[in-house]
């Protein structure tokens, strides 16, 4: 019987190569990975079962990259492993493209079982967050937002408050330094952002980065 394939993406690479230790006994591990953008086209090129991201990664982070992933892979199962346990950010992982939500401080039992039950179809929830999410869901339900960023302004602004440069941001991602600063100043003005502070304030809060922006 073949070994399910799947992809790790951890921008830590010692958590990285412990869930490749884990896992190898039972699944086919394909490769590990350590940025967003390095995930997209890995996973699009491998085609794994299975991808296993955090989401806090640079250049692209985990929600970003496994909007999009779901849209180009949509048999491949999606299942995060992260220190984040806020319900709104695992609500919008599993609503959208996530079939499994886990925490880093899980045991490995548990992920092996959780893959267990994705591969069977289900969708598994660590306990820890499981009633938290519920509650959250049934007692303060989130308004729609009347503004929401694009893909790319959300690409352009995670890399700005990683602290790089418009014109390492246009290298990254491929075009002019002009459309960097156009994107740039859109944002600050249809979010009405002052400064390069508020900026990365404002990231924070749309949860592109983590606390610390460089992700340490």
């Amino acid at each position: 019987m073949n070994r399910p394939g799947v992809l790790i993406a951890d921008d830590h690479i010692l958590i990285a190569e412990a869930l490749r230790a884990l896992l190898e006994p039972d699944f086919q591990v394909l490769d590990l990975v350590h940025d967003g953008k390095k995930l997209l086209s890995r996973a699009v090129e491998l085609k794994p079962e299975i991808v296993i991201l955090d989401l806090g990664m640079p250049l692209l982070n985990g929600i970003d990259a496994g909007q999009q992933l779901k849209k180009m892979l949509p048999r491949t199962k999606f299942v995060v492993v992260t220190m984040n346990e806020d319900p709104d950010v695992a609500s919008v992982a599993l609503h959208n493209w996530a079939s499994g939500y886990l925490l880093k401080k899980s045991a490995g039992t548990e992920l092996k079982l959780a893959l267990d039950s994705i591969l069977r179809g289900r969708t598994y929830v660590t306990p820890s967050i499981a009633q938290p999410l519920m509650d959250e869901f049934i007692r303060n339900p989130k308004p729609i937002k009347n503004k929401e960023l694009t893909p790319r302004q959300r690409e352009v602004l995670q890399l700005l408050a990683e602290g790089r440069s418009m014109k390492e941001a246009a290298a990254i991602l491929d075009v002019a330094v002009r459309t960097i600063a156009f994107h740039k100043y859109k944002i600050m003005e249809e979010f009405g952002l002052k400064s390069n502070a508020e900026l990365v304030r404002f990231a924070l809060s749309e949860r592109l980065v983590a606390e610390d922006p460089r992700f340490s």
